[in-house]
């Protein structure tokens, strides 16, 4: 079964300094209709204008995976870590019992994109973490690269939970098939772009849900960035 997820029907906030696209149930944003997609439960497609950003703020129980699509987003948390993500890395914050952190556009002149995904853990109470990693090479004919998964490892970083999260980098006529194992399910996100997903045709923003599908079937439009979400 595929069930497309428009991104003109996304839930949407344009507060002038963050203008922010929601997938799924947040903040003041609510559909009981899209409460998240299994473990999946936050996929926020950000942008921050230069110089703003998140104010320190508490999180627990929950993994948190950034990717930024363009430009630079600085982080710093209660752990001690400061960094800046950009694009072709990834990073992840295990929230767990407790972790206060900021998130901001260091740049003066230039907005950032960046992607935020909330995966619930398969536990509560795990030690907060992070981990900072670039994104594995990928080429036309291997365009699949594996960025977080409950391993690690391979260029991927560890989430607490058993899923896998691939992103596929597609110039276009590019195909890429990824199987689905039996009993599970994937979300896919179409980043930047443009593909068609199991022979749906996706935009920029764009999500599809698939269950009891045997494989991802893509193909870019245009140079595109895909996420695939393989779920238990």
């Amino acid at each position: 079964m595929i069930s497309v997820r428009k991104a003109s029907e996304r839930g949407h906030a344009d507060h002038g300094w963050l203008d922010t696209h929601h997938t799924f149930s947040f903040a003041e944003y609510y559909d009981e209709r899209f409460m998240g997609f299994r473990s999946l439960r936050v996929l926020n497609d950000d942008r921050v204008q230069p110089g703003m950003g998140f104010g320190r703020h508490p999180h627990e129980d929950m993994e948190i995976v950034s990717l930024v699509l363009e430009g630079e987003l600085e982080h710093h948390d209660d752990l001690g870590n400061g960094s800046v993500i950009r694009p072709g890395e990834v990073q992840r914050m295990t929230a767990g019992t407790g972790v206060r952190h900021s998130e901001k556009n260091p740049s003066p002149k230039k907005p950032v994109h960046f992607l935020q995904i909330w995966i619930e853990p398969d536990r509560p109470g795990i030690a907060p973490s992070y981990e900072q990693r670039a994104l594995p090479k990928t080429t036309p004919e291997k365009p699949l690269a594996l960025i977080a998964s409950r391993e690690g490892g391979n260029g991927s970083v560890t989430v607490h939970q058993d899923v896998k999260v691939w992103l596929a980098t597609l110039r276009e006529g590019t195909q890429a098939s990824y199987p689905i194992a039996p009993g599970r399910y994937a979300w896919v996100h179409v980043a930047t772009g443009r593909a068609t997903v199991n022979g749906q045709s996706l935009a920029e923003g764009d999500g599809v849900a698939l269950s009891d599908e045997a494989a991802v079937e893509l193909v870019g439009r245009a140079d595109a960035r895909v996420l695939i979400f393989d779920l238990a």
